[in-house]
């Protein structure tokens, strides 16, 4: 069995766009510090950029519990998927 996650095209398309737009965003925070800019004004930016990333993992996530987890389960191998994930969440949200 080959490991790894195959998104949709669609699916994709919103994961790529997403980060794009993140990755442009982050550009701009950038040009904001070297243009002095207000440091509550970035801390906005930054605050945005943050919750932009939390969307992009909710999909993700969410993506995998509901192709990879039952994918695994079916093919009787959801114990390590599982394990694997909550390695995955542990570093994602550490204490």
């Amino acid at each position: 069995m080959t490991k790894g996650h195959i998104h949709d095209e669609e699916s994709l398309r919103r994961l790529i766009n997403s980060l794009s737009r993140i990755e442009g965003h982050v550009r701009g925070i950038k040009v904001m510090l070297q243009e002095g800019r207000d440091c509550p004004e970035v801390l906005v930016q930054v605050a945005a950029v943050r919750g932009a990333l939390d969307r992009v993992a909710r999909l993700i996530l969410m993506e995998h519990l509901s192709e990879c987890l039952v994918r695994a389960a079916q093919e009787g191998d959801a114990s390590l998927e599982l394990q694997e994930l909550m390695a995955a969440l542990e570093k994602f949200w550490p204490d």
